[in-house]
């Protein structure tokens, strides 16, 4: 088990216990082996007119103090290389309405990270920012833009429908600026929020990184206590088959695959806002639609023609210095939606241009993964290749999700056989 402290300055035991991770909220402690989570964040909302609700405060706490401990503890040692036990405490300012969701959370972090955590919830937190003017901003919703393709297509559906939306991004290394750009385009000045979780981890860091969408998510609540609208409505634009992102081969199970808009956890994370009366509603608004069906029925063509090359979809975008690899699954999934809208507008630069060429490449073998998939679906079908995935699913959704998923899988296809890896 690895234990993690998140708590203030001024609760900073004198002695850190053997072995435990220690980070200190908005101020540094300058203490060899404490780390430090979003220094100088607090003082900052202050200025900019933030005076959020107890509730809200502690909840973006929380998911930051599980970024930080998803940060700092390391799967390489665990004892399968990947699962980890964490027993994870936080200062709250208000932490009594916390305790009957302890249950709850520790299961819901399960179905994010795969791990197996402890929560303790204690007081002495830092109280939230109390600007002392907290005006409304003229957006009605919020939307996620974290600058790839289906984040842009969600922005351009949403302004196409007559919405305000205040766009909040989560900072990552080079992509501030193309985030800017596609939230000036879709919501003009004053419409965008950028912030970052700045965790400072004292020793090696996790790069798996299964927890850090809650930052994101931790950033949009916090967005929507500023509209005027109530319950405030959060939009997370993402399509249909990377929301369930089912295994493509048999290994890829549980959190080994991303479950950041599983349907399932946005589920049980909208059950403990409802629980602690935060008064947000997540919504999942392409669910049932695969990233190429997002393309075709975008309303607004000529904005996606102008900027949808300018996204970013790749998961090792990073590794390959700041281009699109062209054969990981989010790529693979890119070239297939442009090839069911317009193959011609796909002007992204990929180090692998072809999937055939990409399998004498080095590292995992995503084609050959989707290959299998397809090959699997075509000769054993649909509902034996996906098993248990829609388990989740009410029975009345059952058959949309099911649809969604298959559709992606004929995308994957057509990508397949133009490439001549089928």
């Amino acid at each position: 088990m690895t234990r993690v402290l998140c708590t203030t300055l001024e609760r900073l035991p004198e002695e850190l216990a053997a072995e435990e991770h220690v980070f200190t909220f908005y101020k540094g402690a300058k203490r060899e082996g404490v780390g430090t989570i979003a220094q100088g964040w607090r003082g900052s909302l202050k200025r900019k007119g933030f005076a959020p609700p107890a509730s809200t405060w502690d909840f973006v706490q929380f998911c930051l103090a599980v970024c930080a401990a998803d940060l700092a503890c390391l799967r390489s040692s665990s004892a399968d290389g990947w699962t980890r036990t964490i027993e994870l405490t936080v200062a709250l300012h208000q932490p009594l309405p916390w305790t009957g969701w302890k249950g709850h959370i520790e299961r819901m972090l399960k179905v994010l990270t795969g791990d197996y955590w402890t929560i303790t919830f204690t007081d002495g937190g830092v109280p939230p920012p109390d600007a002392r003017q907290s005006p409304r901003i003229p957006q009605d919703c919020v939307s996620l833009l974290s600058g790839g393709l289906d984040s842009l297509i969600g922005g351009i559906d949403l302004v196409a429908q007559g919405g305000r939306p205040m766009f909040v991004s989560q900072l990552a290394h080079r992509d501030s600026e193309p985030q800017r750009n596609l939230a000036a385009v879709l919501g003009g000045p004053n419409s965008h929020w950028q912030w970052s979780h700045g965790i400072s981890v004292s020793g090696t860091r996790e790069t798996s990184t299964r927890g850090r969408s809650l930052a994101f998510y931790a950033f949009a609540v916090l967005a929507a206590s500023r509209l005027a609208t109530t319950p405030a409505e959060v939009h997370i634009p993402e399509n249909g088959f990377i929301c369930i992102n089912p295994p493509l081969v048999p290994g890829r199970v549980s959190s080994l695959s991303t479950r950041t808009t599983h349907p399932l956890f946005i589920q049980m994370l909208q059950q403990l806002l409802d629980g602690l009366g935060v008064q947000v509603t997540l919504l999942l608004p392409y669910r049932f639609k695969t990233k190429g069906q997002m393309m075709q029925e975008c309303q607004n063509e000529a904005t996606l023609r102008a900027w949808a090359a300018t996204t970013t979809s790749c998961g090792r975008f990073r590794t390959y210095n700041r281009r699109h690899c062209g054969r990981c699954v989010p790529c693979m999934i890119r070239k297939a939606a442009f090839l069911a809208w317009d193959s011609q507008m796909d002007t992204t630069t990929y180090v692998h241009e072809s999937l055939a060429e990409s399998g004498k490449a080095s590292g995992p073998d995503d084609a050959m993964a989707a290959a299998l998939a397809v090959l699997s679906v075509r000769e054993k079908g649909l509902d034996r290749f996906l098993g248990g995935t829609l388990a989740f699913a009410p029975s009345q959704e059952r058959a949309a999700y099911r649809q969604v998923l298959g559709d992606g899988i004929d995308e994957l296809k057509a990508l397949l056989e133009r490439d001549g890896v089928l």
